[in-house]
């Protein structure tokens, strides 16, 4: 691995100490980086052109909303913030959706919305933000990780709403894809890794965006905390010890 002049920067010799009195290793693991959610940075592959295509369709949409479907991981959070951008729209998580956001629509004419995992909302406030996005002439984009004919709906009202709404699915990322988005993740810590590594990595993770994000991180600190460059070694032993962590009955997170 090559590493950038800037990271490299921060690096001192084994035991070399900082003006803080704390190892210079410590700092390194401290550096910002950039988080790229642009369009520029959203990768196009066969399994989520389809749902592009209607993020840019934006406002000539034939209903007010559309559902986002997918599995976890895929990239529906990164389109929903796209169209945030082309919408100027507020996002809101589905738990967390409730009578103030309805009643920002009802007040604040043409403020359009996003309700991430919208099946995880509960119903009778997903019906009140339907009938309240139509009352005021707003745009809803719904993201889920199953089509809406998988969902539980107690509400019949709900579900006519539903099935009236324009619908579009994402799927798991091709090999192409995944390669693109280790990369990306990677260069967002000022990290270059060989192509091998990538192939290794696409043959050996998870199917999932999501993962592609937390291996990047798990790579980036444990070659900071053993001053090593990210080899197909290391990538094996950080996967084992990912794949131990997740099975573990506790686990709620990627491997740090």
């Amino acid at each position: 691995m090559t590493e950038s002049p800037s990271r490299r920067s921060q690096q001192q010799p084994p035991g070399a100490i900082g003006a803080t009195g704390r190892h210079m290793e410590q700092l390194a693991l401290s550096l910002p980086r950039r988080e790229a959610l642009g369009r520029a940075d959203f990768f196009v592959s066969d399994s989520n052109a389809a749902a592009l295509e209607w993020i840019d369709r934006w406002p000539q949409w034939p209903a007010p909303a559309l559902i986002l479907y997918g599995p976890s991981g895929a990239g529906k959070t990164h389109l929903a913030r796209l169209w945030c951008q082309r919408a100027r729209a507020s996002l809101v998580a589905g738990e967390a959706l409730g009578p103030a956001q309805i009643e920002r629509i009802l007040d604040d004419s043409g403020v359009n919305l996003v309700v991430d995992d919208c099946d995880k909302a509960p119903p009778i406030a997903l019906l009140h933000l339907f009938n309240a996005s139509a009352e005021a002439g707003t745009g809803l984009l719904l993201t889920a990780r199953r089509t809406p004919a998988d969902w539980r709906l107690m509400l019949p009202d709900l579900g006519s709403r539903l099935r009236a709404a324009p619908t579009v699915g994402i799927g798991g990322p091709d090999d192409a894809l995944l390669g693109a988005v280790l990369v990306k993740h990677f260069a967002d810590r000022q990290l270059r890794v060989g192509p091998e590594v990538i192939a290794y990595l696409v043959s050996h993770m998870e199917r999932s965006l999501s993962a592609a994000a937390e291996i990047a991180a798990a790579l980036d600190q444990v070659s900071l905390q053993r001053r090593r460059p990210i080899t197909i070694p290391l990538v094996s032993r950080t996967l084992a010890v990912r794949a131990a962590h997740l099975a573990s009955p506790d686990s709620d997170a990627g491997v740090a």
